[in-house]
């Protein structure tokens, strides 16, 4: 029960991502749209330049992040 709970609560949370990173809104909420986008993620990370792309990605996560909570 334990882990289903904490499965469900990670799951609220990606969707959270999902919403704030606008891509509800900037693909009209077409699923197929949002579904492509992150396999195409998950392929870039497959590739030779994962370590690379992991660390741009996480700073520009993080500068997002700050601008959003106002701190930059």
């Amino acid at each position: 029960m334990v882990k289903r709970r904490e499965r469900t609560r990670q799951l609220i949370e990606l969707g959270g991502l999902v919403a704030k990173a606008g891509l509800i809104e900037l693909t009209d909420d077409d699923r197929a749209v949002i579904f492509g986008a992150l396999v195409a993620v998950a392929a870039k990370l497959r590739g030779e330049d994962r370590e690379q792309t992991m660390t741009i990605w996480r700073r520009r996560g993080k500068r997002a992040y700050g601008l959003e909570q106002g701190t930059e």
